[in-house]
């Protein structure tokens, strides 16, 4: 596929996508509540329509009418046993947050995705979940997809997370709801906090002191309405494509702006970037984001910060190879785990197109600024390498190909479609 280019800036208004991480939380929480859940502003991307799919296997009635999800909760306890194998497809938070919610129903189940999904690791989820009593094996004893699920009653578990993640952290806090006895999780860094707060939504208690976090088990969780707010990390290619093209100015409408996501903000301010806010909607943690080009800086971007933005370092990668001096990224050693090892796969179809970027065990080192130029690239089955590409082909003379858009839908279907809209607002 051809890639849109542009010979000035993006102007205009766009409303990215909805949230995927709420999106998706927001299905899994009504489903094991009690009473209806409302979800308006779902985000209708592959990943989360695998979520909808999947709890209609457990039983759940799920309605979408084209504006609105209705999830018909009964509670956890009646979730029914699936018929088939029960299937993710390439989302890797549907399949290790339902991996927590499973380990305490009582029946037998199986869950696996698509063939990439199929070789991401699951250890790092089944390992804490076995500690609470759950049954659950890998592939012929790996920890690979397909998953089996033998459910147990639960116990509370302290764990201490030995890596900053989300999804694991979240899984174990599905597991904790069903569980006897108080769970503690202490964070190794901070990271996302959706599920945390949509315990708290949907009337449960959990307490959140800096890094540790407890929750006990036996809570009864009552159906909401839930608004999605825009998804950062789709809002980051356009923060960063109106930040590196000339006499851009363009209004990101009510992106969610959770400070546990915000770190490509931090990152890109201390890069140099023209980045304001407005309409503030404090209830949903969102806000207008107006992006005006600007001249961008290297930055060394580790530690405490990196679990806010690891979906965002591919496109902040691209950011650096058009900044003044060498960006250095470490301790983003989880890219090597997502839909594809994000370090290798930014470094080398960035490379490709002139970039100048070493890998290293734990992250990337940017030489910039370089030209880019035209060429032939691949997403590698990469939603986030896809888009992130699509960025850096704005920024060539030449045409640039890309093989496996398709991936893209994963997450952001219209992608396309919606930066087309913003560079004719330059006609």
């Amino acid at each position: 596929m051809k890639l849109l280019n542009t010979k000035t800036g993006l102007n205009g208004e766009l409303t990215v996508p909805a949230d995927k991480s709420i999106s998706h939380r927001s299905i899994m929480f009504g489903a094991i509540s009690h009473g209806k859940t409302t979800v308006h502003n779902f985000l209708r991307a592959e990943d989360c329509l695998s979520t909808i799919a999947l709890f209609k296997a457990l039983g759940v009635t799920i309605n979408d009418d084209g504006k609105e999800i209705t999830v018909e909760g009964k509670g956890i306890e009646h979730l029914q046993a699936p018929k088939d194998l029960l299937d993710a497809g390439n989302s890797g938070t549907t399949m290790r947050l339902v991996l927590g919610i499973l380990a305490g129903r009582p029946f037998h189940s199986e869950i696996a995705g698509d063939a990439s999904l199929n070789r991401r690791p699951m250890e790092r989820v089944m390992g804490p979940l076995r500690a609470m009593g759950g049954d659950l094996q890998g592939k012929e004893g790996s920890e690979f997809p397909p998953i089996k699920i033998d459910g147990k009653q639960l116990s509370a578990i302290t764990y201490e997370m030995p890596i900053a993640s989300a999804q694991v952290k979240s899984a174990i806090l599905f597991a904790a709801l069903q569980a006897e006895g108080l769970t503690t999780i202490i964070e190794k860094e901070k990271s996302r906090n959706h599920t945390e707060e949509m315990i708290k939504q949907f009337g449960g208690k959990i307490s959140v002191e800096d890094k540790t976090i407890t929750v006990v088990g036996g809570q009864q969780l009552i159906g909401q309405e839930v608004t999605v707010p825009g998804d950062i990390s789709s809002a980051a290619f356009y923060l960063i494509a109106a930040s590196l093209l000339p006499e851009s100015n363009l209004c990101l409408k009510h992106v969610g702006m959770n400070p546990t996501r915000t770190g490509i903000l931090d990152v890109l301010q201390e890069m140099g970037a023209n980045i304001q806010e407005a309409a503030l909607d404090q209830q949903n943690q969102a806000a207008d984001l107006l992006i005006k080009s600007a001249a961008l800086k290297a930055v060394e971007i580790g530690g405490e910060i990196i679990p806010r933005l690891i979906d965002e370092l591919p496109v902040i990668a691209l950011a650096a190879t058009q900044a003044n001096g060498t960006t250095i990224i470490r301790d983003a050693q989880e890219l090597k785990v997502k839909e594809t090892n994000r370090i290798d796969a930014t470094a080398l179809e960035l490379n490709k197109l002139g970039a100048d970027i070493e890998t290293t065990d734990d992250g990337m080192i940017i030489h910039g600024p370089t030209p880019l130029h035209g060429g032939i690239v691949d997403s590698h089955g990469d939603h986030r390498i896809g888009m992130m590409l699509q960025i850096a082909a704005l920024l060539t003379e030449e045409a640039v190909e890309l093989n496996n858009p398709e991936a893209i839908n994963i997450s952001y279907p219209n992608f396309f479609t919606d930066l087309s809209s913003i560079i004719k607002e330059n006609v």
